[in-house]
């Protein structure tokens, strides 16, 4: 078997694993996980799994890490990728947007331990993200992806901001 469809099997089995995992702990915890996928023209998958929350639910604060429902959202990916001028390789990782008054940022981080601190060591890419104000304000986060080409681009909405950051497929 093709080292590819090997680490492709890895990382489906991980995704699913932690997927199992997640929704146990949603369901004790009575929330629930949504995942966005952004699929590759030559098959190959970026999935970002994330907990749904409202404006109403928490505050977001202006330059920490968010986590939206208290739980750091989850990247996946078959394909390495390129945030700003970051490699990220084949995996699973933490990120992390980080609001600030006109713009934000994407941290992506290598600890995916449940339940961990974010820590910026441990962060394997960062990248500011075009960030827009928009007149319809959404009371629920959405993140979703827009594909075109080798690229996946992340798009964050909650309130009246829209952030959005591209990754790139090699």
């Amino acid at each position: 078997m093709p080292a590819s469809m090997v680490w492709r099997a890895v990382l489906i089995a991980l995704f699913f694993a932690s997927l199992l995992c997640t929704t146990r702990l949603a369901a004790q915890a009575g929330g629930g996980q949504s995942t966005t996928t952004c699929n590759l023209d030559d098959g190959r998958q970026v999935y970002v799994r994330y907990t749904p929350t409202t404006t109403k639910a928490e505050k977001i604060a202006n330059g920490k890490p968010w986590m939206p429902g208290g739980t750091p959202m989850t990247l996946f990916t078959e394909a390495q990728l390129t945030l700003g001028s970051s490699s990220i390789p084949l995996g699973a990782y933490s990120i992390y947007p980080i609001p600030a008054k006109d713009h934000w940022t994407l941290a992506v981080n290598k600890n995916v331990t449940p339940g961990a601190a974010y820590d910026e060591k441990q962060d394997v890419a960062r990248a500011p993200m075009e960030t827009v104000q928009v007149v319809d304000a959404t009371d629920t986060l959405e993140v979703a992806f827009a594909h075109v080409g080798a690229r996946c681009t992340l798009r964050v909405y909650i309130g009246k901001t829209a952030s959005f950051a591209d990754f790139t497929a090699k």
